[in-house]
């Protein structure tokens, strides 16, 4: 008989401290009765964002295998990585590691791409593009289904984001929603703390997914169909 999820443990590897509460409200959303550990390391982001896009510096990979290592080590029941830049890490990793990894944008792109082929990609870091993209694309070769990605890159939503102007912020990637669904079948949100946006979405004449709820909701259903 597997256990309650009040006897499980989650940890959640960060590459970035800001993504902490971000993904708290899905956390009580999802897993409320669910230890967490987090383990966030801001060099990570920081060195993702100063090398050329696309490119990953590969002491990052070292450092996401490492702290997955010592989460094992701590005895939680499976790791959650809730960076989309560097999504790469949780495939690199899993063959070291005894416990399940899952990688926060994974669940989003399988729902888009079993229903759909064309797909919209949302984006507020360019650094996330490629990363993103490639995902999808690798759903997609699993499936065996030929997609097509259209992506949308809105910079000027980080930027107010990073001063503390989430209305702009939210204001530029709602209309930005509403303008891509007129192209693409769904659209799916690169960002973790784009998923906050979600209720404001309702209206979108297309299906519109975030990690926060689809990669908590299969962090839960892991954890539930577990020994």
């Amino acid at each position: 008989m597997s256990k309650p999820l009040s006897e499980r443990t989650l940890g959640i590897i960060h590459a970035s401290s800001l993504t902490i509460r971000a993904i708290q409200p899905y956390v009580d959303k999802y897993i409320p009765d669910v230890s967490v550990m987090h383990l966030a390391d801001d060099t990570i982001q920081r060195d993702n964002m100063r090398s050329p896009v696309g490119v990953i510096p590969k002491v990052n990979y070292y450092k996401f295998a490492q702290y997955a290592h010592n989460l094992e080590e701590a005895k939680v029941d499976m790791i959650l990585l809730a960076c989309s830049t560097f999504n790469y890490a949780a495939e690199l990793a899993r063959p070291m590691i005894n416990i399940p990894i899952q990688q926060i944008d994974r669940p989003m792109m399988e729902l888009a791409v079993s229903q759909f082929t064309h797909i919209g990609l949302l984006a507020t870091l360019k650094m996330t593009v490629p990363s993103s993209e490639r995902l999808l694309r690798i759903v997609a070769n699993e499936k065996g289904k030929q997609i097509d990605i259209k992506t949308v890159l809105c910079e000027q939503a980080f930027a107010a984001i990073e001063k503390g102007d989430v209305k702009t912020h939210n204001a530029i990637l709602i209309k930005e929603v509403h303008k891509l669904a007129e192209s693409v079948e769904c659209i799916v949100m690169a960002q973790l703390s784009m998923s906050a946006l979600a209720p404001e979405l309702t209206t979108v004449k297309v299906p519109v997914y975030n990690s926060g709820d689809t990669g908590l909701a299969r962090v839960r259903d892991m954890l539930l169909a577990m020994d």
